[in-house]
C-alpha cells in the first residue's frame, strides 16, 4: 500500500485537486511572511500554524529533505517607516528601522516557536534580494508590461490578459476604492507600483528609476522565484492576500518570466474574528501572539502555545474561525487529555495511517482530531507530534517552573474557596497539559485543603 492520496483546495480553481508536485524530489511552497512593523495579532497565528501542518504533511509523505518550505520576512515597507518615525523621534530614520525590525523580527520567532511551529526550510528578508526586484522590474519594463510615470514604476494591469483570475475579478468591473487607489499619473486605476522614490531620510537603493524601494507585490515574487523557482507547487496565506497581493504577484511573475503559471496551487485560510465581532483596535479586542501568551488580557489569563496552536486546528482552515475563551478552554481539556493518554509513551511508534489520510483530505485536522480520540501510547505520540504537538512532551522531560506551579496551584485553590468550580477545573487541565499531575488532601494539622503535584 502506497502513501495516501493528497487532496487540497485551489483558490486559482475553485476546487479541491490531487497534489502532483512538479518534482517529487524537490516539493516546494511560499507562504507570505509578517511586515516587521508590529507584533503579530493571533490573526496571523492561523496561517503560521496552518502551512506548518502542511509543511509537517508534506515532509511526512514525500521526506523531510524533499520539501523546501519558504517563509519571507518583509523589512522595507511604509508602515514601518511611520513606525519608526513615530516610536523614535529625532533618531536617523534607518537606525531607527533597523531597532523595529529587529525587535519584531525576533518576537515573532519567539512566537511562532511558542506555537509550535517548525523553522520555515529558508527565511529570506527583502532587503536582502533588492538585486532580484530591480532585474524583474527591468524584464517587466523591457517587455512592455511596466511604465515610468510620476516618479513610480508601476505595472500595467491591461497588457496581462489573465489579470483577475485568482480573486475572479474582471478589469472592467474593478471600480476605484479603498484597495485601489486612482492617481492622475496611472494609464488604469488597477495599475499597481513596482519600484518608488525614496527621500533623503527614507530606506533607498539605487537603480535605473532613481534611489528608490521596491513595492511590496513585487518582493514575494522575487523571493520566491529566487529560491524556488519561476514556478513551484504551493503558495499560501491568509483570504485577505488573494486580492490584491497575490493576484499582483501572478502577473509579475508570469509577464516578467513568459510563464503561465507563478504556483500550482494556491491555497488560503479564513477570516479570524474575536468573541462573534471582527478584531479591531477600536473595539478593543485587537491581542498580539505574545499578549495571549505571556499575559491576561484574553480571559483574564496567559494561555499555553500548544492550547492556542490546537484552538486554531479545531476549524477547518478553509473556514471562518470565532476565536474565543470557551474554543481556548475546549482545547485545553482536549490536549489534557491527550497528554494523560499518552503519558510516558515515546515518539518511536509509527504514525497512524487512518489520521494521515484523513489530513490528507485537503487538511482535515478537525475529522483527524475524532480519530485521534481513540489512540493511545506511542501511536498517539507519534500522530500528535505529527500534527505539532510534540512539545508538551519536550516539556516534561526538560522538567517545568516549579515557581509557576505553585502560583498556578494557589490560584486554583484561591477558586476552590471561591467555589468557582470551572476556572478551578481549566487550572487542573492546564496543569495536565504540561504532565502536571495534582493531588488533593487535607493538611493534617490544621484541616486545611492542601494541593501537591508530581509529573506524570
Amino acid at each position: 500500500m502506497g502513501e495516501p492520496r493528497l487532496v487540497l483546495y485551489n483558490t486559482l480553481t475553485r476546487m479541491k485537486e490531487d497534489f502532483r508536485p512538479i518534482d517529487p524530489d524537490n516539493v516546494r511552497m511560499y507562504v507570505c511572511g509578517p511586515t516587521v512593523y508590529d507584533f503579530a495579532h493571533i490573526g496571523n497565528a492561523r496561517p503560521a500554524i496552518v502551512f506548518d501542518v502542511l509543511f509537517r504533511l508534506l515532509r511526512h509523505l514525500y521526506g523531510e529533505a524533499h520539501v523546501t518550505y519558504v517563509r519571507n520576512i518583509t523589512d522595507v515597507d511604509d508602515k514601518i517607516n511611520a513606525r519608526a518615525a513615530r516610536d523614535h523621534p529625532g533618531m536617523n530614520l534607518n537606525e531607527a528601522i533597523a531597532l523595529v525590525t529587529g525587535k519584531t523580527t525576533d518576537q515573532y520567532h519567539a512566537d511562532t516557536r511558542a506555537l509550535g511551529c517548525l523553522e520555515p526550510t529558508i527565511e529570506p528578508r527583502a532587503t536582502d534580494n533588492i538585486a532580484q526586484m530591480r532585474d524583474m522590474i527591468q524584464a517587466l519594463v523591457n517587455k512592455g508590461h511596466a511604465y515610468e510615470a510620476g516618479g513610480e514604476v508601476l505595472f500595467d494591469v491591461t497588457s496581462m490578459p489573465g489579470y483577475g483570475a485568482l480573486s475572479n475579478r474582471k478589469l472592467d468591473e474593478q471600480q476605484a476604492g479603498a484597495r485601489v487607489a486612482v492617481e492622475e499619473h496611472k494609464k488604469n486605476p488597477g495599475d499597481f507600483v513596482l519600484w518608488k522614490q525614496s527621500s533623503g531620510d527614507e530606506p533607498g537603493w539605487p537603480s535605473p528609476w532613481g534611489v528608490g524601494r521596491p513595492g511590496w507585490h513585487l518582493e514575494c515574487s522575487a523571493m520566491s522565484a529566487r529560491y524556488l523557482g519561476q514556478e513551484f507547487d504551493i503558495h499560501g496565506g491568509g483570504l485577505d492576500l488573494i486580492f490584491p497581493h497575490h493576484e499582483n504577484e501572478i502577473a509579475q511573475s508570469c509577464c516578467a518570466h513568459g510563464t503561465q503559471k507563478m504556483a500550482n496551487v494556491w491555497m488560503h485560510n479564513g477570516f479570524l474574528q474575536v468573541e462573534g465581532q471582527k478584531m479591531s483596535k477600536s473595539l478593543g479586542n485587537f491581542i498580539t501572539i505574545h499578549e495571549l501568551l505571556a499575559t491576561d488580557k484574553f480571559g483574564g489569563r496567559a494561555w499555553p502555545g500548544e492550547v492556542l496552536r490546537l484552538a486554531m486546528l479545531m476549524t477547518h482552515y478553509r473556514d471562518p474561525i470565532d476565536f474565543s475563551r470557551r474554543k481556548l478552554e475546549e482545547a485545553e481539556r482536549l490536549l489534557a487529555k491527550f497528554a494523560r493518554k499518552a503519558a510516558g509513551a515515546k515518539a518511536a511508534g509509527p504514525v497512524d495511517a487512518e489520521c494521515v489520510e484523513i489530513l490528507c483530505d485537503d487538511l482535515n485536522v478537525s475529522g483527524a482530531l475524532a480519530r485521534i480520540n481513540a489512540l493511545d501510547g506511542d501511536t498517539l505520540a507519534s500522530t500528535l507530534d505529527l500534527l505539532g504537538f510534540s512539545h508538551y512532551r519536550m516539556k516534561k522531560a526538560a522538567g517545568v517552573d516549579e515557581s509557576m506551579i505553585a502560583e498556578r496551584i494557589e490560584a486554583r485553590l484561591a477558586l476552590i474557596g471561591e467555589k468557582n468550580w470551572a476556572e478551578a477545573d481549566a487550572i487542573r487541565d492546564e496543569l495536565a497539559a504540561l504532565g502536571v499531575q495534582l493531588k488533593d488532601g487535607k493538611d493534617p494539622v490544621s484541616g486545611e485543603r492542601v494541593t501537591d503535584w508530581e509529573m506524570r
